[in-house]
């Protein structure tokens, strides 16, 4: 069984209008101190911000999340900062249209493995329409 170590995580929202306090989850930074290890995944779901805010300007909200990853890749002048202070400053609580939720802890055996699984649960899931999922309850 390989080493399981500990991980730091904190999902990437998106809250189109501050003031209703309403978000959609777009994306998933992870950090492993142990395995010098910081990455995030993000995606643009147009259908569901959309549907809190048709005003929204989807082209910003598109390149502010994409500064995320490069940021933990070591991009621009935050990228010049430890692997663990660019965590710390991308996670820091903000009151803009780009928010993170409060950090997690876990133990992973991958930090990638991690961040994929952890992308998968809470971005990219897939929600079962009523009908669909009482039929396989049924079978």
């Amino acid at each position: 069984m390989p080493d399981r170590t500990s991980f730091e995580y904190a999902a990437i929202r998106v809250v189109p209008r501050v003031d209703r306090a309403e978000f959609v989850n777009a994306g998933v930074i992870v950090f492993c101190l142990s395995r010098n290890y910081l990455d995030a995944r993000v995606e643009v779901n147009e259908a569901r911000l959309r549907a809190l805010w048709p005003d929204l300007d989807l082209d910003v909200v598109a390149r502010h999340l994409a500064a995320i990853p490069a940021v933990c890749q070591g991009q621009g002048p935050i990228g010049e900062l430890s692997r663990r202070e660019r965590f710390r400053w991308l996670v820091s609580p903000r009151s803009t249209v780009i928010q993170i939720s409060p950090v997690h802890a876990g133990l992973c055996e991958s930090p990638e493995g991690a961040l994929e699984d952890l992308f998968h649960k809470l971005v990219t899931f897939r929600c079962i329409p009523a009908e669909e999922s009482s039929k396989n309850s049924q079978k």
